[in-house]
């Protein structure tokens, strides 16, 4: 950290969560000097920079690294980009707050977290429902609803070029709507429940005619877990209208969460109380940064650490293997067996 009690950051990535998102939260903190943003679009720059005059602008994250002393970085790249900058970062001395996914697979997670850990730096993923009251309020209402017994989880919404850019190549998003939209939803499971024991998976890239892709835009997902209590979840980038909700149904009522509202309903559905809250993305980006600032400084426990987002892509390799093996896959094995198999190494 600076003399002036300043943290000096840069944006590596100017696409539209950064514009969204971060940009403005930066600005929202007073004790971050945000003194570079990195992209490849050379356009993008040029635009920032008409807005941005006092912010210097690369093209090459090596000659802004060579520039600036950066207490750290926040990168929001397409998913095949994140690995290579993340290595620099660490090998530099650079705190990172980054955009979902944490890796595209476990292998590759493992590894960046031993480099994090050999150079002690923080990473941080970027999960911005942790940070809105909406969803920390589930944990004031589940022990009401008794013994939660099903989960049903929706996220989706229509886009017709699902087959266009990085995110519909697999190699390059490292899956589909899974991995990069889904993510949201397997973080709140695995917040709230933890990591299901045993995971089942249907999907398809079949939306567009005539045209070949990979990366599923539909997923359904068939979820266990050892106490009695199972779920669903469906993820689309095709299936209209845009909705997001994450229901839990219990012996003694039920809880339904949406974007600005949560609920608590009795068994035949009668809501017996509700909280509201709107405009509250920008508010819970700025809160995300300002608690990743005392993860740097020791005094907050990283909450989307590496090691928690094993989790995620376990539940991700869980979903693509049992599709391929038309079978059950146990997502703690695999996280036991390429753990065990890395740290070995």
């Amino acid at each position: 950290m600076s003399n002036n009690n300043q943290f000096k950051t840069a944006v590596v990535g100017l696409g539209y969560q950064s514009h969204e998102d971060h940009l403005p939260a930066l600005k929202n903190i007073q004790n971050i000097d945000l003194v570079a943003v990195c992209d490849k679009d050379k356009d993008k720059l040029s635009a920032f920079k008409k807005e941005n005059k006092k912010i210097a602008v690369y093209n090459n994250i090596e000659k802004m690294l060579k520039k600036h002393q950066l207490d750290f970085a926040i990168v929001v790249l397409p998913h095949n980009e994140h690995y290579n900058v993340t290595k620099k970062l660490i090998s530099n001395k650079i705190h990172i707050l980054k955009e979902k996914p944490f890796a595209v697979n476990l292998k590759e997670g493992v590894e960046i977290m031993k480099l994090a850990q050999k150079n002690k730096i923080q990473i941080m993923t970027t999960l911005q429902r942790r940070y809105n009251p909406i969803y920390t309020t589930f944990f004031q209402l589940i022990d009401k609803i008794g013994t939660p017994f099903y989960i049903d989880i929706r996220y989706h919404f229509y886009v017709n070029n699902p087959h266009e850019g990085w995110r519909g190549i697999r190699q390059q998003a490292g899956g589909g709507c899974l991995i990069d939209m889904g993510y949201h939803m397997i973080d709140l499971l695995v917040w709230y429940f933890g990591l299901p024991e045993k995971v089942f998976a249907e999907f398809s890239c079949n939306a567009v005619c005539n045209v070949k892709y990979d990366a599923e835009d539909t997923i359904s997902i068939l979820f266990k877990y050892i106490k009695c209590l199972w779920g669903t979840m469906l993820i689309s980038r095709v299936v209209p209208p845009k909705e997001e909700y994450f229901y839990i149904y219990g012996t003694h009522g039920i809880i339904k969460i949406k974007r600005g509202l949560i609920e608590r309903l009795n068994s035949k559905g009668d809501v017996l109380e509700s909280l509201t809250r709107q405009s509250s993305w920008p508010s819970a980006a700025t809160d995300q940064i300002e608690y990743f600032l005392k993860v740097i400084t020791g005094e907050r426990k990283n909450i989307t650490s590496p090691e928690f987002n094993f989790n995620h892509l376990a539940f991700i390799e869980a979903c693509y293997r049992a599709n391929n093996s038309n079978k059950y896959v146990n997502p703690h094995k695999l996280i036991k067996d390429v753990y065990e198999k890395q740290i070995g190494d």
